[in-house]
Formats: C-alpha cells, sequence, structure tokens
C-alpha cells in the first residue's frame, strides 16, 4: 500500500490520501480524541503524539497538528497508522456512527433560496474545498446571511476568511441576490 501525501493552504494540517476510499458518503469530522472514539481509524491517528485533529473525506484523511509540532517528527508515525489501519481490516466507522450528509435542514418560507445554496455549495464548491483537505458545511440561511461551517483543513486556515469573503460570497451574491452575506460558524 502506497500512501500519498499533499500539503494543504493551512500548514497545520496534512491530507493524506490511501489509494482507496475513506467514505462512501459524507464527511467526518474528529476535533479532539474523545471524539474518535467512534472511529478505530481516526484513534489510532490521534494515538500519534502531536495530533489535534482529523477529517475524513471520501478518498482522504486530513490530519491537524498541534503548534510546534513538526510534520517531519509526526507524519511517519501517521503513514504507519493509516497503513496499519487498512491493514487490519477494521472498519473505518464504528458500527454507530454516521458520517455527517454535509448540510443542516431548513424549511420555511426560504426553502426554495437555500435549495439553490446547498445546490451552489454541492456542485462549486465543496469539490474546490476538499482538493484542501476540508470542507464546508451549511447551517443555516437568515435575512439574506448564510451562516457555513469549515472542516478538516479550512478550520483555522488563514486564508479560510478570504475563501468564505471573497470566493463563497461572490459566487452566492452572483446567482442568488438574495444572499447579502456569509458568515462563518463554530460548531
Amino acid at each position: 500500500m502506497f500512501i500519498q501525501t499533499e500539503s494543504t493552504p493551512n500548514p497545520a494540517t496534512l491530507k493524506f490520501l490511501p489509494g482507496q476510499t475513506v467514505l462512501e458518503a459524507g464527511t467526518a469530522d474528529f476535533p479532539s480524541a474523545e471524539a474518535a472514539a467512534k472511529s478505530p481509524l481516526a484513534n489510532r491517528i490521534f494515538a500519534v503524539d502531536g495530533v489535534s485533529g482529523v477529517f475524513f473525506g471520501n478518498d482522504f484523511v486530513t490530519v491537524i497538528k498541534d503548534d510546534g509540532v513538526e510534520w517531519d517528527h509526526i507524519k511517519p508515525a501517521i503513514l504507519g497508522a493509516v497503513m496499519e489501519h487498512y491493514q487490519s481490516g477494521q472498519p473505518i466507522m464504528g458500527d454507530d456512527a454516521r458520517p455527517a450528509s454535509g448540510h443542516a435542514e431548513h424549511s420555511g418560507e426560504d426553502a426554495e433560496v437555500v435549495g439553490q445554496i446547498k445546490e451552489l455549495l454541492d456542485s462549486r464548491v465543496r469539490p474546490a474545498v476538499a482538493q484542501d483537505g476540508g470542507d464546508i458545511t451549511f447551517h443555516g440561511f437568515d435575512r439574506g446571511v448564510v451562516y457555513l461551517h469549515m472542516q478538516g483543513a479550512c478550520a483555522g486556515c488563514p486564508s479560510s476568511t478570504l475563501t468564505l469573503k471573497m470566493g463563497i460570497e461572490n459566487l452566492l451574491r452572483h446567482y442568488i441576490p438574495e444572499v447579502t452575506e456569509v458568515r462563518p460558524v463554530a460548531v
């Protein structure tokens, strides 16, 4: 098994590509070792000193490191943990764990606008963000403001505010006149 790595715009994250499917659908975010209890793979990665977060996409694993820890020191152990997991035959997620679908539900008078927002996020934004080892999820729409949550490599990335404001906000405002602003939310 050959696992590739890719850097991301966030220097605290590294994207690991095992060459196999990680999640069939959705994403999974593990911001702490406690949250990783529902995933044997995330548990193995958190066993490496210096790991502060793990995120799963369709075909990648993004690992977030602690400040002050160098990738050169922990990357080999993370590669070993991922390889061990795939060779063990264990599932990626435990039986009771479900990957996130990517969006909060929304109904009411704005349902049509929200549907357009979700469609644009799914078709234009999420694939680009996944290239950088992250994901973006819809959390709400209220009086012209779209609330989004950034995960994986995008969470805490120095360029995430620029991505939200200059990229995503401009895209949504261009196609959906009801959108006036995009704001991040912390979950």
